[in-house]
């Protein structure tokens, strides 16, 4: 049994169309007027609404419009009862959300038939509904999941805040920053192919190698030796073809030196303030595809000194790779902020890059993970 709504004036009519409904086994309500019936909907959540087009007050259209513009209502299947027969009407009708229309004078076999298949597409679009919801509720769970992984704030002589801000699809973002030994410490941000849970659990596996150190006899001091046991690892042949890139650095904070390496991850932004020069920028990133695209690939390390009072950012490539209108914001827009915002960035944190970013981004949900990373040196 359903619940069905009848909006119309005509007080013959509502007899009818109730009288037949209710034979079919159905809960029917009846309002007299548009205003009135939009009440009821409110207040009833029916699943199917039949409703006249021509009334006082507000018409059947605007009825209509009404409710498909209001989230919790939008799914009702909507039934535009109309002596109007030209194209042009129909077409005006379904562009404001009418689902299907009787006409006028009504025939009770037709009727009977539209409200039949109106009912079973929307059980079906309430199934729908379901599994979508039942799908979101699997990937927040995921997205906890992989932020109970991560890493606390570093405080210290070396201070790391971080941000793990998952998309709607969920993907493969993760990072990690832990001591190898009391003078180096490990840094490293990952970003897997695609999206859904299939991006997120390799992201996990090497978070969870690397955090473990079980690759076997792998120099974790030394950059291009990690990533190039990640690749005899992770070849995408035997991992659903995923791949996935990397930035991995090794800090030695005795000798303020820093040791890096990446596998077709965006740059490390490197900011030192010199007093003479202004903002020093430098980007930190060496030559190497992908991990998992091809065994014979080839890593390397670089080195730069880290003088007190610099500031690496480490990041996914979701920070900057969204539309604004028809041009992409782009990497060169993101590190320009990190230099122009810095006065910012220090008095409000990492919640400040993220609030400019959701505002120039201008959507309610992104479209890729977005993973953020903040080392400041000599800061104690």
């Amino acid at each position: 049994m359903a619940q069905i709504l009848v909006i119309d004036d005509d007080p013959t009519t509502q007899v009818i169309l109730k009288k037949i409904l209710k034979d079919q086994g159905h809960n029917v309500a009846v309002a007299n007027n548009g205003l009135e019936g939009i009440r009821q909907a409110r207040e009833l959540r029916p699943s199917l609404i039949i409703c006249d087009w021509l009334m006082p007050l507000i018409d059947g259209l605007e009825v209509c419009r009404q409710l498909k513009t209001d989230s919790d209502l939008a799914n009702i299947f909507f039934i535009l009862l109309t002596s109007r027969g030209a194209i042009e009407d129909r077409v005006h009708g379904l562009d404001n959300g009418a689902d299907d229309f009787l006409a006028k004078p009504v025939d009770l076999n037709e009727l009977k038939a539209r409200v039949r298949a109106g009912l079973r597409l929307q059980q079906a679009n309430q199934d729908l509904q379901t599994q979508k919801n039942l799908l979101e509720a699997a990937f927040s769970e995921a997205a906890e999941y992989v932020r109970s992984l991560l890493p606390a704030p570093l405080e210290g002589s070396i201070v790391i805040d971080s941000r793990f801000v998952p998309s709607q699809h969920l993907g493969g973002d993760c990072f990690d920053y832990y001591w190898l030994d009391p003078e180096y410490l490990a840094i490293y941000l990952l970003d897997v192919s695609g999206h859904g849970l299939g991006a997120a659990l390799p992201s996990v596996s090497v978070l969870n190698m690397l955090r473990a150190q079980s690759m076997g006899d792998v120099n974790f001091y030394q950059p291009s030796h990690v990533l190039t046991a990640l690749n005899e690892a992770f070849q995408m042949d035997s991992q659903n073809a995923k791949y996935f890139t990397i930035w991995y650095g090794v800090y030695n904070q005795t000798k303020q030196q820093l040791v890096y390496s990446s596998a077709g991850h965006p740059p490390a932004i490197l900011l030192h303030d010199s007093t003479d020069q202004g903002i020093q920028v430098t980007h930190l990133k060496t030559t190497g595809m992908p991990i998992g695209l091809f065994s014979d690939t080839r890593f390397t390390d670089q080195r730069c000194d880290i003088d007190e009072a610099s500031v690496l950012y480490v990041f996914s490539d979701g920070l900057y790779e969204f539309f604004q209108g028809n041009e992409l914001w782009g990497f060169d827009a993101f590190a320009s902020l990190l230099v122009d915002d810095r006065a910012a960035i220090e008095a409000h944190g990492l919640d400040h890059i993220l609030n400019r970013i959701h505002t120039l981004n201008n959507q309610a949900a992104l479209d890729d993970d977005l993973s953020l990373l903040r080392i400041r040196f000599g800061a104690s």
